[in-house]
């Protein structure tokens, strides 16, 4: 079993980085394999609408700036992390333009992976950035792994989320929730839902 953690990021060591290295070490303590792609410095446009993904089985701009193979990684993967920095009570720019490719031209190959999203941040916002990330997860049926809070962690210079003792306890917990839920599926021997086709509703006639 493996996970992959999304650092997004632009500071490659920072304190995003950390909270994520923190669940992946109890991931790996309890014999998950685990792996952090830096993402937050890559150069991702936004999705230009064109909806050749539906064609192609992929984003139609991903290969030229890898965003394809991090999508094939994921796909891959029996859990998801992802962790952002808090810029104006949001996600990182190059995070949120990756994501909304990512899981719109390969969502349906997440559908029941366990996922997490974990905060970063100095002072505010930390809510609605989390919120932005589990948005992803609800949409295309995955499954959110709890925690003892919502996972947000406090700090300025690198390291200092170190400080925030409770906030460790949370990655702790989150690494440690994500492994039974992972061995918990690969023991289950229940069928998950098929899907179904969906009915779009358009509110203009």
């Amino acid at each position: 079993m493996k996970v992959i953690a999304l650092n997004g990021s632009p500071r490659k060591n920072g304190n995003t980085y950390i909270s994520l290295k923190h669940v992946c070490d109890e991931l790996e303590k309890q014999g998950i394999e685990t792996e952090i792609l830096q993402v937050g410095s890559g150069n991702y446009t936004g999705c230009k609408a064109c909806g050749a993904c539906g064609k192609l089985g992929k984003c139609a701009f991903g290969d030229s700036d890898g965003l394809n193979d991090i999508a094939e990684q994921l796909a891959n993967a029996d859990g998801i992390l992802i962790g952002s920095p808090v810029y104006y009570a949001d996600i990182s720019g190059a995070l949120k333009c990756l994501l909304d490719r990512v899981f719109y031209s390969k969502g349906s190959a997440f559908r029941f992976k366990p996922g997490a999203a974990v905060v970063a941040l100095r002072r505010g916002g930390a809510i609605h950035a989390y919120h932005t990330i589990n948005n992803y997860f609800g949409i295309t049926e995955m499954i959110q792994v709890p925690s003892i809070y919502w996972n947000d962690v406090h700090g300025a210079a690198p390291g200092e989320c170190e400080q925030d003792g409770e906030a460790m306890d949370m990655m702790y917990a989150l690494g440690r929730n994500m492994a039974y839920l992972l061995k918990m599926q690969a023991e289950s021997k229940i069928t998950p839902p098929e899907p179904f086709t969906k009915t779009r509703t358009n509110f203009i006639r």
